[in-house]
């Protein structure tokens, strides 16, 4: 993993990240300084920043990771108080394009969502079914789903609603190397992928 260290390896890697991913690659100072931090105490200066347009950007940008030694760290909102949001690899921003609710079926009291769907946005389009999502962090009128799903976030009604956690069915992950799984309790159901 000591190869991200390599400042003569970062322009192999951004070069490798731009041919296969289609969303926005960026290694200069600006981007990087972004996601320096998220809502914590640490400060980690990644290598660079990609914001992939679905999920084959993801996995792509995953694959060129793992063939380069790269270690990745996914980022929604930014609203960590833990680090989990910073690294010093390459940071994929899932908020700029992956941040659409896919589907929402009131009947069946489910929601497929992209990672970078803000909480708020959810609540607000199942309000109209007298739905809400249970967990109810403070900083639910920044923070994304994904990150939510990350860090399992509560909040003050976890007691009655449950956490994250308990409110997830199913998930479609990537895993390093770039390749897909369907995980959870309903992930043989006819839900579409998010």
């Amino acid at each position: 993993m000591a190869a991200h260290r390599n400042p003569t390896e970062r322009p192999a890697l951004e070069r490798a990240l731009r041919a296969e991913v289609r969303g926005e690659v960026e290694f200069d100072a600006t981007a990087r300084a972004l996601t320096t931090m998220d809502a914590s105490n640490y400060r980690r200066v990644p290598l660079g920043t990609v914001a992939p347009r679905d999920a084959d950007d993801v996995s792509a940008a995953l694959a060129v990771c793992r063939e380069h030694g790269v270690p990745v760290v996914p980022r929604g909102g930014g609203t960590s108080i833990a680090g989990q949001a910073t690294g010093t690899g390459v940071v994929l921003d899932l908020t700029r394009h992956l941040d659409r609710i896919v589907a929402l079926d009131a009947p069946s009291r489910t929601a497929v969502v992209q990672p970078g769907v803000i909480l708020d946005d959810l609540r607000a389009a199942a309000a109209p079914h007298g739905l809400t999502f249970g967990p109810d962090p403070s900083t639910h009128g920044r923070c994304t789903l994904g990150g939510m799903i990350g860090n399992n976030s509560c909040g003050a009604h976890s007691v009655a609603w449950g956490t994250t956690a308990d409110n997830v069915h199913a998930l479609t992950v990537a895993r390093y190397g770039g390749d897909t799984l369907r995980l959870g309790r309903a992930a043989t159901t006819g839900l579409p992928d998010a």
